[in-house]
């Protein structure tokens, strides 16, 4: 159970671990993203640019979601009236590039998290390294269920906020490549960074910076932040509001519960 002693390693051999770690998995994240190029033609047309089409999953869905509700086509999308279009010499070559390194680094996040956790498990109890499997599946899996979330539920919303939301009839909407490709690298790494909290409240709370009670405290401004953030990115709408604000909520929820467990073992553990 004894840690293993860090005075082994002198600074510069970390700063030299801490290097190898970077370079290994910016190669990881090249490979997966040299990968891609072969479905780049794929993933733009059908996915990065799918959330610009009226037949997109996420509008279909909320279509069928309000028939069954009896709002009859209150919230169904059947245009987006505007359009996409490259203004710089080389805004196309650049979007190429950088949205094939976003989906090489998301393709790649199970292997860069194993690349972390050997770098930290030296500072680690025996029983703590022995739970590598368990930390990189669930951190994996909430990171993955956050860019879907990001993908089929911020986006789409987002899209049909920015495409309906007019000052005047005069003003048309003609959004450039990048801005429309910065918002879908915003709202993915955004949501698979939020979906990733219980995590790093199952770490702040180890290391004594979090309590439960804490958490349970600041409630209330967490439930007005996100039902904020979820007015933001969708339309003035209760359904929609309310579809993204509940798995934000529950992955709230879920980090006191992580907290209160840690907590609770810590105490056993110092009695």
């Amino acid at each position: 159970m004894a840690k293993k002693n860090l005075g082994e390693m002198s600074f510069l051999d970390h700063l030299e671990e801490l290097r190898w770690l970077l370079v290994r998995s910016t190669i990881a994240i090249c490979i997966m993203a040299f990968v891609t190029y072969f479905i780049s033609d794929y993933l733009f047309d059908q996915i990065i640019l799918g959330p610009i089409r009226p037949t997109f999953f996420t509008y279909v869905w909320f279509c069928d979601l309000s028939h069954q509700l009896g709002f009859a086509d209150s919230i169904c999308i059947t245009e987006l009236n505007f359009i996409i279009q490259n203004t710089e010499m080389e805004g196309q070559v650049n979007i190429f590039v950088w949205m094939c390194l976003l989906a090489g680094f998301i393709l790649s996040f199970p292997y860069i998290l194993w690349e972390i956790w050997k770098f930290i498990s030296p500072a680690l109890y025996e029983k703590e390294r022995k739970n590598a499997k368990t930390f990189i599946f669930v951190s994996s899996l909430l990171f993955f269920l956050g860019v879907l979330f990001g993908y089929f539920v911020v986006i789409p919303m987002s899209v049909n906020f920015v495409a309906t939301f007019s000052v005047s009839d005069v003003v048309k909407n003609q959004f450039t490549l990048d801005s429309y490709m910065g918002m879908v690298k915003t709202s993915i790494l955004g949501s698979a960074v939020f979906f990733e909290l219980p995590i790093a409240i199952y770490f702040l709370t180890k290391l004594g910076l979090v309590t439960p009670e804490f958490l349970r405290k600041y409630w209330k401004y967490a439930v007005v932040l996100i039902l904020i953030i979820a007015a933001i990115v969708t339309p003035p709408d209760v359904v929609s509001q309310t579809i993204v604000a509940i798995p934000m909520l529950i992955i709230y929820e879920v980090s006191i519960l992580i907290s209160k467990i840690v907590y609770r073992n810590k105490l056993k553990e110092n009695v």
